[in-house]
């Protein structure tokens, strides 16, 4: 692998908090050919077990199908709904859903080059699925540095036509061989306080102005950039228009450690005012698949729902979700559950303390972070995005609020998740009452959740596309 130029990317929280390689449970590379299933456009599985090549957006086969497959890897404690607004770019140009594979790797265990035999035997499924001898690949963050393991063989670089290095450490060349380099799009941020960014020299780079880190990897700017290098011409679509049907589907995995949730039990429950349920009975329950995958599910436009996940895995808890309405069909919407010790993630969020007194409450931006002076994220009209918790160098996308040690009062800033990016903590006591709601507004947008007993009820986790 060309080596790089700065010192970027260094993996401290292991020494942190003491895990090893095989803490989560991680898949093993064996198991990556399974992961063929994960494709972004299934509407579901044959009854070989193959995946099915669904129709995008519900509706007739009447896309552009003659693309190559598009493989994306995401960063440190992401998965793959970190693509979700470019596959819907993507459909909105015309493009067949079933082009874009993304690959849900375990970033939390071992170095990034630990896991290029999964990755390489994923690329194998896929080029396999479509009867194509090349595939396009993108890698964000952590995903970039395994982008640039995975193509430093030449057996492995001459399966990809083309690769896009996103919010990555910046490197010394293209990625590739030295004689025979892959076609690379760098895409970077100034403002990204993550990765330290640059040019790379001899790859094509175009600058991000005003993007965080996670932004680079989602933004309508970055879409701009990308499609022309992939295919040639400018997208005719930047912002995906809402279109009908809207057909869900996407996986249910461990939080960071991207294990499936097989044989987890999914509840779509359509809401009212308040997050309150309007119906006595969910209006669908599916089970996940041994690789997590679930659906299809047809939403209705203009509907909230509450996903409900209860986990097989003993002492799991359940997890809900609440989120906007769906604007069109999303092959990527993933329900993350938490992981339990001696998983690495498990390790941390084993101090959340479960209790029927108070809800356990994560607000989630799932396209860009929540930053201080820029953005408003209220709960309970109590201002969140502060220097403490939402400051420019912690690029929060998730905050998680609990009542430390159960004793009824909120506190301070929880600091043990600043050995963590992206994620924020605050002793916040919301009291159990599920015929209650909690208001949350990020930036003039409104969802509101049921104050759940969290012992009994498990997690409240809401979600802003």
């Amino acid at each position: 692998m060309r080596g790089m130029a700065g010192s970027g990317w260094a993996y401290v929280l292991c020494a942190v908090l003491g895990c090893d390689d095989g803490a989560g449970g991680a898949r093993q590379a064996g198991d990556a050919a399974v992961d063929a299933d994960a494709r972004v456009g299934d509407a579901g599985q044959g009854e070989d077990g193959a995946p099915d090549a669904g129709p995008p957006d519900g509706g007739a086969r009447d896309c552009d199908d003659s693309r190559p497959p598009l493989v994306m890897m995401h960063g440190l404690l992401a998965a793959g709904d970190t693509f979700a607004p470019h596959v819907q770019r993507f459909a909105a140009n015309g493009l067949c859903l079933d082009r874009y594979h993304a690959f849900d790797w375990a970033s939390l265990v071992g170095q990034p080059h630990s896991h290029v035999g999964e990755l390489d035997a994923f690329v194998d499924a896929v080029r396999a699925l479509h009867g194509v001898e090349t595939v396009d690949l993108m890698g964000h963050s952590a995903g970039g540095a395994l982008g640039y393991a995975y193509l430093s063989d030449p057996a492995r670089a001459a399966k990809v036509a083309r690769y896009v290095h996103v919010a990555s450490p910046p490197m010394d060349g293209p990625a590739g061989p030295d004689d025979a380099p892959v076609p690379t799009l760098q895409l970077w941020s100034a403002d990204d306080t993550i990765i330290a960014g640059a040019d790379i020299p001899g790859a094509q780079n175009v600058e991000l102005p005003g993007q965080d880190h996670y932004a680079v990897a989602t933004a309508p700017e970055a879409f701009e950039a990308l499609y022309p290098f992939l295919y040639g011409e400018a997208p005719t679509v930047v912002q995906a228009p809402p279109a009908e049907p809207i057909v869900l589907s996407g996986k249910a995995l461990v939080l960071a450690d991207n294990t499936p949730e097989a044989g987890a039990t999914i509840e779509m429950w359509t809401v009212g005012a308040g997050g309150q349920r309007t119906e006595a009975a969910p209006e669908a329950s599916l089970v996940a698949a041994e690789d997590g995958a679930f659906g299809p599910f047809a939403a209705k436009p203009g509907q909230h729902y509450e996903f409900v996940v209860r986990p097989q895995r003993e002492g799991a808890p359940p997890v809900r979700y609440y989120r906007e309405p769906f604007r069109r069909t999303d092959p990527l919407v993933y329900l993350r559950t938490l992981p339990m010790p001696p998983s690495f993630a498990g390790t941390l969020l084993r101090q959340v303390p479960f209790d029927d007194a108070h809800t356990v409450l994560v607000v989630f931006n799932a396209s860009r972070a929540v930053i201080a002076g820029v953005d408003s994220l209220t709960v309970d009209s109590v201002e969140m995005a502060t220097e403490a918790l939402a400051s420019a160098d912690a690029t929060m996308i998730a905050l998680f609020l609990y009542d430390v040690g159960a004793d009824g009062a909120s506190g301070g800033v929880v600091s043990a998740f600043g050995v963590f990016p992206f994620l924020s903590a605050l002793d916040f006591f919301i009291g159990a009452d599920p015929a209650r709601s909690t208001r949350i507004e990020l930036n003039g947008r409104v969802l509101e959740v049921p104050r759940w007993p969290s012992a009994s009820e498990g997690a409240v986790i809401a979600v802003f596309d």
